[in-house]
């Protein structure tokens, strides 16, 4: 039976090969374009400007997810037992101790987010306080600061940029096929045959290849869900702790009313649990593995 060091390295890999993949898949689709248009500085300029378009995002991105999600900061006064909770963790793990948010909810459930470890922070809301016991809690907050030492919020952002240079790209494609300029040169190779098969190369790649650079985001944060149990179990050389809050949290039927699409990958457990359901189809389009599949493979594990 592997253990859960052998899980992580695992996941890893994973998460690398994906990453390589997904690179690959970018420079592939823009070596198609740049052929048929002939054009590379316009390229350049869309990948450049998809970068810095994201950028503020980055910088920004905790702050625009914690107003959406209405979290309140709190100090050690406020919540004594919870914020020793984290403290500890953090001196076990040798993480710098993140800002602590509490989401007035009663479905429970947690995220981290944050620029890097100095600026992490962690955001629970009252109805995991409220549920779950401290061995349990244990288990969840352990799971967000692997996210933090994992560093997995740089890799959302680095996947969101990937995402938003293929979508780019596409769509630049796309309209440049249908009404690509008056100059007679580009005229003259976009004429004929050769037209019609760049208007349907266009057309595919707008269609398929956004939503393929999507699945390959979907799966790498699948995988770094994986990873951050098993890199929790490892913080709190107790697995079952993870596994029972994980339990509790899917069984809870409480809506996460500030939820959104756009954050609904950052937290423990997916927030809208009316759409977990088990097609292989559905499961593709998933920010989580679903909850069974995490527990089984915590449980199949040793430390």
């Amino acid at each position: 039976m592997p253990t859960l060091y052998a899980q992580a390295e695992s996941n890893i890999r994973k998460t690398w090969l994906y990453l390589t993949f997904f690179l690959l898949f970018i420079i592939g689709i823009g070596w198609i374009i740049s052929y048929f248009l002939q054009e590379p500085a316009i390229l350049y300029g869309a990948v450049i400007f998809s970068i810095l378009m994201n950028f503020f995002s980055y910088w920004f991105s905790d702050k625009l997810v914690l107003a959406i999600s209405g979290a309140r900061l709190i100090e050690k006064k406020d919540n004594p037992e919870l914020y020793r909770l984290v403290e500890n963790l953090c001196i076990t793990a040798g993480l710098p101790l993140p800002k602590i948010y509490i989401i007035n909810e009663a479905q429970p459930n947690a995220f981290a987010t944050g620029r890097n470890q100095k600026n992490a922070v962690i955001a629970v809301t009252q109805g995991l306080l409220d549920r779950l016991e401290r061995s349990e809690l244990e288990g969840v907050i352990a799971h967000e600061l692997a996210h933090i030492g994992n560093r997995d919020m740089l890799l959302a952002t680095i996947l969101v940029i990937l995402v938003g240079i293929v979508v780019i790209l596409t769509d630049f494609f796309f309209r440049m096929a249908f009404w690509g300029g008056s100059g007679r040169r580009r005229a003259g190779r976009t004429s004929g045959a050769m037209g019609l098969i760049t208007i349907l190369i266009a057309l595919l790649l707008a269609i398929l290849a956004p939503l393929f650079a999507t699945l390959i985001r979907l799966a790498i944060s699948r995988k770094r869900e994986f990873l951050a149990d098993a890199s929790g179990a490892l913080l709190t050389r107790y697995p079952e702790g993870l596994v029972r809050a994980l339990e509790k949290i899917s069984q809870a039927s409480q809506p996460l009313r500030v939820a959104t699409d756009a954050t609904a990958h950052l937290f423990i457990a997916n927030p809208f649990r009316s759409e977990e359901k088990k097609s292989w189809l559905h499961k593709l389009f998933l920010t989580h593995p679903p909850i069974e599949e995490r527990v089984k493979a915590l449980r199949g594990m040793r430390i």
